[in-house]
């Protein structure tokens, strides 16, 4: 019998039978994929009886979560991994994240089950020695059949179970190969079902595609209960922890590791990191104070603005929106007069985090204002603010929060909105500036 083929987009899932340019539903390009048309298979079962529970007899104890041990991550997590919870973690190839993963989970003290795809035992065996991880209560399972790999599960029993990765891994009901949207979004259906029925915790690693997305289809995010990205320049050591969906916490906690030759380290005062090659006052570089979760981040903002020698002018922005940084360019000329339109604009959050709070907006203004002018700003100032379209300097946020991190590095001098200096409870010894508009900032900001 001829194989039925159709068209699977691999963003979205949206199927077709012929090949289409551009997904429909999700506008996507060059997305679509050939796969195998599965037949459904009918079968009289016997219909399971279902069972109603009341909400007020069902306790939940958050000791009952599974800590690592590894500050950062169980930040990011909520608190630690929830028994019965699926995690997928993605990223860059060679970004660390099987690294991270090994390191967390041979630091919990119950059974762990690594499931590879992609290595063989002798490689998994090089990388935890090289990790120095121990390895008691560590077992490997090296197959990619999910049929298999369940009837083991239900002999080992594990606590967590690790799946490396999810496109490696296929079920042999269906004749599309590994890696195809049926497999990935079958394969992880059945790995919730089992993990909510066994209260096991399972953590899928996913490959991204060249945009930077989870590859696969979006279903597989809506599937799983945690979605963690991992990511950084793998020509700098630094990586950082997201999470882009948590059903068990907050999705705004940033997790931030160092990369050695030893495996990831945990990064406890990110501030000093950010701030430590600052050159001092120098045009084009000021030092905001941004909230990242619960925690407050110190960091610097760097600007350059040069002449623009061809029509139009050129504006980069690394580690901030580019529709935001359009805005705040068109604030700066036509509330404090400094002319823009005919240079080029080039702003980095340095250290490679991105950020997308608006209490930064001020920094980023003073910055380009600093670098267009040639005129430095104070070096010992934090600059704390949201520019709004009428030039108005808006409050923010968790003022206290960065402010006390502001003085545990030594800054002597904050300015920050003018509504936000009612909210201030504690006394303290920096010297506290209020602005009110972006020329009083500005004017306060630079050095005359």
């Amino acid at each position: 019998m001829k194989q039925r083929i159709k068209y699977v987009c691999s963003n979205c899932g949206y199927e077709a039978l012929k090949w289409l340019g551009k997904c429909p539903s999700c506008e996507e390009w060059q997305t679509f994929t050939e796969e195998i048309i599965e037949e459904k298979k009918y079968t009289r079962g016997v219909v399971k009886k279902a069972e109603v529970y009341d909400l007020n007899d069902v306790s939940e104890n958050e000791d009952e979560r599974i800590k690592t041990d590894i500050t950062e991550l169980d930040r990011v997590l909520g608190g630690g991994f929830v028994p019965g919870s699926v995690v997928l973690i993605g990223g860059d190839p060679g970004i660390g994240k099987s690294t991270l993963i090994m390191q967390a989970v041979a630091k919990i003290n119950s059974k762990v089950v690594y499931v590879s795809g992609e290595e063989s035992l002798k490689q998994l065996s090089l990388r935890a020695k090289r990790l120095k991880i121990n390895v008691n209560g560590f077992y490997v399972i090296t197959e990619t059949d999910f049929s298999s790999i369940k009837e083991l599960l239900k002999e080992t029993s594990p606590s967590v179970v690790v799946i490396d990765s999810i496109q490696t891994i296929y079920k042999p009901d269906f004749d599309n190969a590994p890696g195809t949207v049926t497999q990935i979004r079958e394969c992880t259906s059945e790995i919730m079902q089992y993990a909510k029925s066994t209260n096991t915790v399972f953590i899928i690693i996913g490959h991204i595609t060249k945009e930077g997305y989870i590859a696969g289809p979006k279903i597989l995010e809506h599937i799983v209960d945690t979605v963690i990205q991992f990511e950084g320049e793998r020509n700098h050591s630094y990586r950082i922890l997201r999470a882009q969906k948590n059903r068990f916490g907050s999705t705004n906690e940033l997790g931030i590791f160092e990369m050695h030759d030893t495996g990831l380290s945990e990064v406890k005062n990110p501030s000093e990191i950010f701030i430590g090659e600052r050159k001092g006052e120098i045009p084009g570089s000021v030092i905001t104070a941004s909230i990242e979760g619960t925690r407050p981040i110190l960091l610097e903002v760097q600007a350059l603005v040069t002449p623009s020698n061809y029509g139009n002018p050129q504006r980069v922005g690394t580690g901030f929106d580019y529709r935001r940084l359009s805005i705040l360019l068109a604030v700066l000329e036509k509330r404090a007069g400094i002319r823009l339109s005919a240079q080029n604009v080039f702003l980095n959050m340095a250290g490679g985090i991105r950020i997308d709070e608006p209490a930064v907006d001020l920094a980023v203004c003073a910055a380009i204002t600093s670098s267009a002018l040639e005129k430095s700003t104070q070096g010992d100032a934090v600059v704390i603010g949201e520019v709004g379209l009428g030039g108005e300097i808006r409050s923010v946020g968790h003022i206290e929060k960065r402010i006390q991190e502001a003085i545990k590095l030594g800054f002597k001098k904050i300015i920050l909105p003018k509504n936000n200096f009612k909210n201030i409870k504690r006394e303290s010894d920096i010297k506290i500036v209020q602005v009110s508009d972006i020329k009083t900032a500005l004017d306060e900001i630079l050095i005359r």
